[in-house]
């Protein structure tokens, strides 16, 4: 599980790829194909974070819900430097 972790921090969307494929955690926190494709696309931290929070018929508890936002930070940061640093290569 701490391998899983340290994997999941470098390569998010990678990881969220193998609990799809390997594991049925996907389609059961999600009922189609659109929202976690999506989420693998544009939110990879929020998403693994929401799948690996979900609890069958219960849903997300509080703490996963604070879980996923702040994967959802992580998400924005990860843009925002980007976009930062783009910038700041262009200046130069």
């Amino acid at each position: 599980m701490c391998l899983f972790a340290l994997f999941a921090a470098f390569a998010p969307r990678l990881a969220l790829l193998f609990l799809w494929i390997f594991t049925p955690l996907v389609s059961r926190a999600f009922a189609g194909i659109l929202l976690p494709l999506l989420g693998l696309i544009f939110l990879p931290f929020a998403t693994l974070f929401y799948v690996l929070a979900y609890v069958p018929g219960i849903g997300l508890s509080p703490w996963g819900w604070l879980l996923v936002i702040v994967g959802v930070l992580i998400d924005l940061g990860a843009y925002g430097s980007g976009a930062y640093g783009r910038r700041r290569r262009g200046a130069l």
